[in-house]
């Protein structure tokens, strides 16, 4: 199935919005209502079973699944009041998950630096230290509701490269633990060359664990990645795709970072490699 991110169709009522994720093309989403949607309050404290199965059935009309919740927290934040209320918050999704139709919520994993940006701490041992803490504690309250935590490295935060990924998985030793794999965000600009080693290498250290996939691309300008439409970029999507069919077949692929007058092609694009039989 090739999903969006829903929040990149707009942001809108729910009903607008699945009918429009549908209108596209897709048959599923990545949703973070709290990016996505106009007509419902998902902050701390007010999410409830009435509201998800709202939310829900409003997806279901439009035959769209609800793939994946993005609760979208810093769980490394150096303001301990805020980042008590984030993991508080993505407790509320777990609780909640499976009235949304869904069990898997997911997250970034952060940065030294309140606002995200790039803390030359990251991967430090304490950095370490404090984001198994913060997705131990997640996956302690997932393990109650059968849903599954997802996480999502970055070059630029906490859980950085391939490597560290492992060491946060075996660390935590949970199934109800899986990762959101995008080789993109873990690709620095200087690693094009060396993409398929960094796919190779994530499939050989946690490809047991990938349970869904994120799907865009880039290029690099003046050493700065920069985003461009599925097929544009230079990752090698008939590599990657291929390693899916082989490693992940099924898996969801949820396109992000997209316009909305790119997704049809980046549908079209990715059927097609996933249609070839090379």
């Amino acid at each position: 199935m090739i999903g969006v991110r829903a929040h990149d169709v707009g942001k809108m009522p729910v009903k607008e919005l699945a009918k429009a994720i549908a209108k596209k093309g897709f048959s599923c989403t990545h949703f973070a209502p709290q990016k996505a949607i106009t007509d419902f309050d998902t902050s701390l404290g007010k999410l409830n079973p009435g509201m998800a199965r709202q939310i829900r059935e409003a997806f279901y009309k439009e035959d769209v699944l609800i793939s994946v919740l993005g609760c979208y927290i810093n769980p490394v934040d150096p303001d301990e009041k805020f980042r008590r209320d984030s993991l508080e918050r993505f407790k509320e999704y777990i609780r909640f998950a499976r009235d949304f139709g869904c069990n898997i919520v997911a997250t970034e994993t952060g940065s030294l630096n309140s606002d995200w940006s790039y803390h030359p701490e990251n991967s430090s041992p304490k950095a370490f230290e404090r984001i198994v803490e913060s997705v131990a504690e997640l996956v302690r309250e997932a393990e109650k509701f059968g849903v599954i935590v997802c996480i999502e490295g970055v070059t630029t935060h906490t859980v950085s490269t391939p490597q560290i990924m492992k060491r946060v998985l075996d660390r935590i030793d949970s199934n109800n633990l899986q990762v959101l794999f995008d080789p993109v965000n873990l690709l620095a600009a200087d690693m094009v060359d060396r993409q398929k080693e960094m796919i190779n290498e994530a499939f050989d250290l946690f490809g047991d664990k990938i349970c869904v996939v994120h799907a865009k691309d880039f290029i690099v300008q003046d050493g700065v990645k920069k985003s461009v439409p599925i097929g544009e970029g230079v990752l090698d999507y008939p590599f990657f795709i291929k390693k899916l069919k082989e490693r992940k077949p099924g898996i969801e692929i949820l396109i992000e970072d997209s316009k909305p007058d790119t997704m049809e092609n980046s549908i079209k694009y990715i059927e097609k490699l996933l249609n070839s039989n090379d």
